[in-house]
């Protein structure tokens, strides 16, 4: 994966030098200090992804984070200046078929260096605005009504976090900021969404340890995401969590008792996990009592629909990071059946939290980061 990202990220670097170097043709030494800059950039974004795999973070995050927020310029840089290229081949067509191209190249040069100017200004400032979004996560407040809830229940608040990637730039004390902010709102029960880390146990493990200081009286909860797979064997990311007091569910689910009231909150595997990790709903709820209310953790919204079919009255997920980097938020519905926030999948209420970290890039762009608290409430 990291070999197949160093040759991918190569190439688009060679289209960078063209469309910065050898179109607009800025003069020594300017030329030679972007092309430097170029391999130095790509050199560190490959070592971000290697971080957290391959190697430590505590000793390469600060170049890792360089590298990667040096993604999130690469995809407006690749934007802006396929948007200055077409217009450019727009113009020169326009030229030569009015007989003009000669007369107008001095002129056309000089637009497209203004145009490349601005395009790099404007994708530098919004990285550097999304760095600041992604690095300030703020809590949310949400009322879900539910026509099942029992009324023991009315009124429950719900934490839930989701898609911290703690390891290549995220570390323990990031970590430490969300049990802060969850445990100031002190919330009946806390889900976790899944994809919490980016890396190993052995080398990011240590980083999630905060985890530990979550607390709810009707528990904290927690259920794997794609993430946990990429890097290492997602049980044992899960028995880490154990560990530290989050209740796993591994298509599993579990009674909460409120009073003389009682629902399930069930909880299964990413819905691309491996073998022996695949998500099976059908035995999460297996022997459940009839008509009893479910809360069910999944980290991708698309599997609400299977939740649907197995009557599943609420569905919390994480995943789609709202998008992350705008305007991705509209590719997203390609793939999954919500973005954001609540939303309706047949007969399930489904929340999707745009989670708390970010992945890749430490960078958010319309995005922003967010712990969500749901008060739960009986619709009447």
């Amino acid at each position: 994966m990291i070999a197949f990202f160093a040759v991918a990220l190569a190439l688009i670097t060679f289209w960078l030098h063209r469309r910065l170097v050898r179109a607009p043709r800025p003069p020594r030494p300017a030329s030679v200090v972007i092309d430097v800059a170029l391999v130095v950039l790509w050199a560190l974004a490959v070592l971000g992804i290697a971080t957290g795999r391959v190697l430590d973070p505590a000793t390469f995050r600060p170049a890792a984070s360089v590298g990667l927020t040096w993604l999130a310029t690469v995809f407006y840089l690749v934007l802006g200046l396929a948007v200055v290229g077409i217009g450019s081949l727009i113009t020169r067509g326009v030229l030569r078929l009015t007989g003009a191209a000669e007369r107008g190249a001095a002129g056309r040069l000089l637009g497209l260096r203004i145009a490349t100017v601005v395009v790099v200004a404007g994708a530098v400032s919004v990285t550097i605005y999304g760095v600041v979004e992604a690095n300030s996560p703020k809590v949310t407040h949400t009322r879900v009504e539910l026509a099942d809830l029992p009324e023991e229940f009315d009124g429950m608040r719900v934490a839930l976090i989701s898609d911290l990637h703690i390891g290549p730039a995220r570390d323990r004390d990031f970590a430490s900021r969300i049990v802060e902010l969850v445990d100031a709102e002190q919330p009946d029960l806390i889900a976790v969404g899944g994809d919490l880390t980016d890396g190993t146990v052995a080398k990011v493990g240590d980083e999630i340890a905060p985890l530990a200081g979550l607390r709810a009286p009707l528990g904290v909860f927690g259920v794997s995401g794609n993430h946990e797979y990429y890097s290492d064997d997602g049980g044992r990311w899960l028995d880490e969590w154990d560990a530290l007091g989050i209740h796993t569910l591994r298509n599993q689910r579990v009674e909460i008792a409120r009073g003389d009231g009682r629902i399930d909150v069930a909880g299964i595997y990413d819905a691309t996990a491996p073998e022996p990790y695949e998500p099976d709903l059908g035995k999460a709820l297996e022997g459940q009592e009839p008509g009893r209310f479910t809360l069910l953790l999944a980290h991708q919204p698309k599997q609400a629909i299977e939740a649907s079919d197995h009557g599943v009255d609420l569905q919390l997920s994480g995943h789609t990071h709202g998008g992350q980097l705008w305007p991705i938020r509209y590719l997203v519905p390609l793939q999954q059946p919500s973005v954001t926030g609540l939303d309706r999948i047949g007969t399930t209420t489904l929340y999707t939290t745009r989670g708390a970290g970010a992945w890749g890039p430490p960078v958010r762009v319309g995005a922003p980061p967010e712990v969500t608290i749901l008060e739960l409430r009986r619709a009447p």
